[in-house]
């Protein structure tokens, strides 16, 4: 009989002695609650170097999220506001059209515009000649998201008295480019902060191990389980990420109340799940992927 299969059929025989009651499960989890700060212990200072390095790479990737969701919301904002307009033909029975365009799809409001206050506040802004005036009467349609506006227009256009209908275009099109850039800014730097933290853990889980290497090799050839040796180094990743978690939500909440202030000084509502999500964000990216980072480091450096 080969080692490897004197060794195999030593745990098995370890296995079959070990009680399966709860107080054997109790023990078996003091028992690597204390390997897992055993673990930590034996890292020293080099703790508070990996915690705050992580912490430094969540605080960056919880504020440029925070800003995200907040430049979002104006965006949003001022993409709302936008108003579709509609003109009617010197026929058209306003108060029937208006009726129609109030009940489309994606309609919030419609304001109506007489062609005389449209000329009287043409002629405050420019000097215009002494003319009949040559304006339509106009309904301003609110929309709930600029992203409806083409099915909107193609409605208004069918509807009988709507002669023309025009929008801003191009501001339109600027806001869908910077929600665009936002959002693939945000989803490029999630997976820089992924690669970077489980790196990291990855480095530091590989010291422990060589650090450990005889111990471990020696619980190996006592018939310890594999589960037992990986669950302390694999915890030992995810407490590393959940302190700096925590350590970033410092400075993470002082970006939050600079937002607050910006968005009452351009009285643009803010979300109220907001902070909680970018928190939310940050503690699990934190564990989980420091969590991976120590998976990985064991599967490469520790043959168990």
């Amino acid at each position: 009989m080969t080692r490897k299969a004197k060794n195999q059929n030593f745990k098995q025989k370890v296995k079959s002695r070990i009680p399966k009651d709860w107080m054997s499960e109790i023990r078996i989890t003091y028992r690597i609650a204390i390997e897992t700060i055993k673990s930590i212990a034996q890292t020293g200072l080099v703790n508070i170097a990996i915690i705050t390095t992580i912490a430094a790479i969540l605080t960056i990737f919880g504020s440029i999220f925070r800003i995200t969701l907040a430049l979002n919301s104006f965006v949003s904002s001022m993409g709302s506001a936008l108003e579709v307009s509609a003109y009617l033909s010197p026929e058209a029975d306003v108060n029937a059209t208006i009726t129609k365009i109030r009940g489309l799809e994606h309609v919030q409001k419609v304001t109506f515009i007489s062609k005389e206050n449209s000329w009287i506040q043409l002629k405050k802004e420019i000097d215009v000649p002494d003319i009949t005036n040559p304006l339509p009467d106009t309904l301003h349609v609110k929309l709930d998201d600029t992203k409806n506006i083409n099915a909107v227009m193609n409605s208004l256009k069918k509807i009988d008295g709507v002669n023309d209908t025009s929008y801003a275009k191009d501001l339109v099109q600027k806001f869908e480019a910077i929600n665009t850039i936002i959002n693939t800014a945000t989803l490029m730097f999630v997976v820089i902060v992924c690669i970077l933290t489980i790196a990291i853990i990855n480095n530091t889980i590989e010291l422990v191990i060589q650090s450990r290497k005889e111990e471990i090799e020696i619980m190996r050839l006592m018939g310890v389980s594999n589960w037992y040796i990986k669950t302390p180094l694999i915890l030992q990743g995810a407490i590393y990420g959940f302190l700096g978690a925590l350590v970033a939500i410092i400075p993470i909440d002082m970006v939050q109340k600079y937002i607050i202030k910006m968005h009452e000084f351009f009285m643009i509502s803010i979300d109220p799940l907001a902070q909680f999500t970018v928190l939310f964000s940050v503690l699990t990216l934190g564990v989980a992927f420091s969590s991976i980072g120590s998976f990985l480091s064991i599967k490469k450096h520790l043959q168990v």
